[in-house]
Protein backbone atom coordinates (compact mmCIF):
# COMPACT_ATOMS: atom_id res chain seq x y z
CA UNK A 1 0.00 0.00 0.00
CA UNK A 2 1.44 3.44 -0.92
CA UNK A 3 2.34 5.67 1.99
CA UNK A 4 -0.09 8.33 3.19
CA UNK A 5 0.58 12.06 2.83
CA UNK A 6 1.57 12.16 6.50
CA UNK A 7 4.10 9.35 6.05
CA UNK A 8 5.61 10.95 2.94
CA UNK A 9 5.78 14.35 4.65
CA UNK A 10 7.55 12.78 7.64
CA UNK A 11 10.06 11.17 5.26
CA UNK A 12 10.70 14.54 3.61
CA UNK A 13 11.04 16.30 6.97
CA UNK A 14 13.67 13.75 8.01
CA UNK A 15 15.77 14.45 4.91
CA UNK A 16 15.86 18.25 4.80
CA UNK A 17 19.00 20.23 5.54
CA UNK A 18 19.51 22.86 8.26
CA UNK A 19 17.62 25.40 6.13
CA UNK A 20 14.58 23.12 6.04
CA UNK A 21 14.96 22.39 2.33
CA UNK A 22 15.69 19.27 0.30
CA UNK A 23 18.82 19.27 -1.90
CA UNK A 24 18.55 20.17 -5.56
CA UNK A 25 17.91 17.21 -7.88
CA UNK A 26 20.39 16.22 -10.62
CA UNK A 27 18.13 17.84 -13.23
CA UNK A 28 19.14 21.27 -11.88
CA UNK A 29 22.50 20.74 -13.58
CA UNK A 30 21.11 19.75 -16.96
CA UNK A 31 21.68 22.08 -19.89
CA UNK A 32 17.94 22.27 -20.56
CA UNK A 33 17.05 23.21 -16.95
CA UNK A 34 15.28 26.54 -17.53
CA UNK A 35 16.06 28.41 -14.28
CA UNK A 36 19.07 30.02 -12.62
CA UNK A 37 19.75 32.38 -9.75
CA UNK A 38 20.75 35.93 -10.69
CA UNK A 39 20.98 38.86 -8.27
CA UNK A 40 19.38 36.77 -5.55
CA UNK A 41 16.30 35.91 -7.62
CA UNK A 42 15.25 32.83 -9.59
CA UNK A 43 15.05 33.86 -13.23
CA UNK A 44 14.75 32.06 -16.60
CA UNK A 45 18.07 31.23 -18.23
CA UNK A 46 19.04 33.08 -21.39
CA UNK A 47 17.79 31.01 -24.31
CA UNK A 48 20.61 29.89 -26.63
CA UNK A 49 20.29 30.66 -30.35
CA UNK A 50 18.66 28.13 -32.73
CA UNK A 51 20.72 25.06 -33.64
CA UNK A 52 20.09 21.65 -35.15
CA UNK A 53 18.34 19.21 -32.82
CA UNK A 54 20.75 16.55 -31.49
CA UNK A 55 20.23 13.02 -32.78
CA UNK A 56 18.10 10.86 -30.54
CA UNK A 57 18.87 7.35 -29.34
CA UNK A 58 17.93 5.00 -32.17
CA UNK A 59 18.50 7.61 -34.89
CA UNK A 60 22.28 7.83 -35.19
CA UNK A 61 24.99 5.11 -35.04
CA UNK A 62 26.71 6.49 -31.95
CA UNK A 63 23.42 6.35 -30.03
CA UNK A 64 21.88 2.88 -30.55
CA UNK A 65 18.34 2.33 -29.32
CA UNK A 66 18.43 1.27 -25.69
CA UNK A 67 14.94 -0.25 -25.78
CA UNK A 68 15.74 -2.40 -28.83
CA UNK A 69 18.82 -3.72 -27.03
CA UNK A 70 16.45 -5.33 -24.53
CA UNK A 71 15.53 -4.73 -20.92
CA UNK A 72 17.13 -6.10 -17.80
CA UNK A 73 14.58 -8.60 -16.47
CA UNK A 74 15.04 -7.00 -13.05
CA UNK A 75 13.26 -3.80 -14.21
CA UNK A 76 10.32 -5.43 -16.03
CA UNK A 77 7.04 -5.13 -14.13
CA UNK A 78 4.77 -6.63 -16.81
CA UNK A 79 5.08 -7.71 -20.43
CA UNK A 80 3.27 -9.34 -23.32
CA UNK A 81 4.24 -10.06 -26.92
CA UNK A 82 3.88 -6.40 -27.93
CA UNK A 83 4.53 -4.21 -24.86
CA UNK A 84 6.93 -4.01 -21.91
CA UNK A 85 6.22 -2.08 -18.70
CA UNK A 86 9.36 -1.15 -16.76
CA UNK A 87 10.22 0.50 -13.47
CA UNK A 88 13.40 2.38 -12.44
CA UNK A 89 14.79 -0.56 -10.45
CA UNK A 90 14.49 1.31 -7.16
CA UNK A 91 11.95 3.39 -5.24
CA UNK A 92 11.42 6.98 -6.39
CA UNK A 93 10.06 10.17 -4.90
CA UNK A 94 6.71 9.41 -6.51
CA UNK A 95 4.86 6.44 -5.06
CA UNK A 96 4.71 4.92 -8.55
CA UNK A 97 6.86 5.64 -11.63
CA UNK A 98 6.51 3.33 -14.66
CA UNK A 99 7.35 3.40 -18.37
CA UNK A 100 5.46 1.57 -21.13
CA UNK A 101 7.44 0.63 -24.26
CA UNK A 102 6.36 -1.08 -27.48
CA UNK A 103 8.65 -3.94 -28.46
CA UNK A 104 8.63 -2.66 -32.05
CA UNK A 105 10.89 0.33 -32.73
CA UNK A 106 8.17 2.92 -33.29
CA UNK A 107 7.44 6.38 -31.91
CA UNK A 108 4.26 8.27 -31.13
CA UNK A 109 2.66 9.43 -34.36
CA UNK A 110 3.90 6.34 -36.20
CA UNK A 111 1.81 3.73 -34.37
CA UNK A 112 -0.57 1.83 -36.59
CA UNK A 113 -4.21 1.77 -35.52
CA UNK A 114 -3.85 -1.54 -33.68
CA UNK A 115 -0.82 -0.42 -31.65
CA UNK A 116 -2.46 2.94 -30.93
CA UNK A 117 -5.57 1.16 -29.72
CA UNK A 118 -3.51 -1.11 -27.48
CA UNK A 119 -1.60 1.87 -26.08
CA UNK A 120 -4.86 3.57 -25.18
CA UNK A 121 -6.31 0.48 -23.53
CA UNK A 122 -3.18 -0.35 -21.51
CA UNK A 123 -2.71 3.29 -20.45
CA UNK A 124 -6.32 3.53 -19.32
CA UNK A 125 -6.04 0.28 -17.36
CA UNK A 126 -2.81 1.40 -15.68
CA UNK A 127 -4.28 4.73 -14.63
CA UNK A 128 -7.38 3.00 -13.24
CA UNK A 129 -5.33 0.39 -11.36
CA UNK A 130 -2.89 2.89 -9.87
CA UNK A 131 -5.50 5.50 -8.94
CA UNK A 132 -7.43 2.79 -7.05
CA UNK A 133 -4.47 2.12 -4.76
CA UNK A 134 -4.79 3.70 -1.29
CA UNK A 135 -3.33 7.19 -0.86
CA UNK A 136 -2.96 7.90 -4.61
CA UNK A 137 -4.37 11.19 -5.86
CA UNK A 138 -3.75 11.18 -9.61
CA UNK A 139 -1.60 9.50 -12.23
CA UNK A 140 0.20 11.82 -14.66
CA UNK A 141 0.81 10.32 -18.11
CA UNK A 142 3.49 11.84 -20.36
CA UNK A 143 5.70 11.33 -23.38
CA UNK A 144 8.46 13.79 -24.25
CA UNK A 145 10.41 12.00 -26.97
CA UNK A 146 13.43 14.30 -27.30
CA UNK A 147 15.90 11.76 -25.90
CA UNK A 148 14.98 8.64 -27.83
CA UNK A 149 13.12 7.63 -30.98
CA UNK A 150 11.53 4.57 -29.35
CA UNK A 151 8.20 5.43 -27.69
CA UNK A 152 8.27 5.69 -23.90
CA UNK A 153 4.97 6.49 -22.20
CA UNK A 154 5.57 7.50 -18.59
CA UNK A 155 3.22 7.12 -15.63
CA UNK A 156 3.82 9.09 -12.43
CA UNK A 157 1.47 8.79 -9.44
CA UNK A 158 1.21 11.52 -6.87
CA UNK A 159 0.29 11.12 -3.22
CA UNK A 160 -3.23 12.22 -2.30
CA UNK A 161 -3.49 15.18 0.10
CA UNK A 162 0.17 16.14 -0.37
CA UNK A 163 -1.02 19.35 -1.98
CA UNK A 164 2.41 20.89 -2.52
CA UNK A 165 3.08 18.12 -5.05
CA UNK A 166 0.41 18.93 -7.58
CA UNK A 167 -0.17 19.47 -11.29
CA UNK A 168 2.57 19.44 -13.88
CA UNK A 169 5.23 20.07 -11.22
CA UNK A 170 4.56 16.67 -9.62
CA UNK A 171 7.08 15.19 -12.07
CA UNK A 172 9.73 17.67 -10.83
CA UNK A 173 9.06 16.58 -7.26
CA UNK A 174 9.72 12.95 -8.23
CA UNK A 175 13.45 13.80 -8.42
CA UNK A 176 13.40 15.87 -5.21
CA UNK A 177 11.44 13.83 -2.66
CA UNK A 178 13.51 11.12 -0.93
CA UNK A 179 12.62 7.59 -2.13
CA UNK A 180 10.13 5.55 -0.12
CA UNK A 181 10.62 2.15 1.53
CA UNK A 182 11.70 -0.71 -0.75
CA UNK A 183 9.16 -3.19 0.66
CA UNK A 184 6.24 -0.81 0.05
CA UNK A 185 7.47 -0.06 -3.46
CA UNK A 186 7.86 -3.75 -4.35
CA UNK A 187 4.43 -4.63 -2.98
CA UNK A 188 2.78 -1.86 -5.00
CA UNK A 189 4.59 -2.93 -8.19
CA UNK A 190 3.39 -6.48 -7.64
CA UNK A 191 -0.20 -5.34 -7.16
CA UNK A 192 -0.15 -3.17 -10.29
CA UNK A 193 1.50 -5.81 -12.49
CA UNK A 194 -0.77 -8.60 -11.26
CA UNK A 195 -3.92 -6.56 -11.87
CA UNK A 196 -2.73 -5.55 -15.35
CA UNK A 197 -2.09 -9.22 -16.15
CA UNK A 198 -5.82 -9.88 -15.69
CA UNK A 199 -6.15 -8.60 -19.30
CA UNK A 200 -3.26 -10.71 -20.57
CA UNK A 201 0.51 -10.71 -20.47
CA UNK A 202 2.67 -11.70 -17.53
CA UNK A 203 3.37 -9.95 -14.24
CA UNK A 204 7.11 -9.93 -13.50
CA UNK A 205 7.29 -7.65 -10.45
Amino acid sequence: MPQSAEEVHARISGAVGPDGRLPLPPSAGWANFPWEVADGAIVPKQLPPPADDPGRFGEIPEKPCEACAGFDPAVIAWEDDTWVLTHPGRPTGSPVALVLHPREHVDMGNLDDELASQLGRISNRLVRIIENLPHIGRVHVSRSGDGGSHLRQRFYARTARLTGVHGSQAVEWDDIIPPGPVDVWRADLHTIATKLANWGGDARA
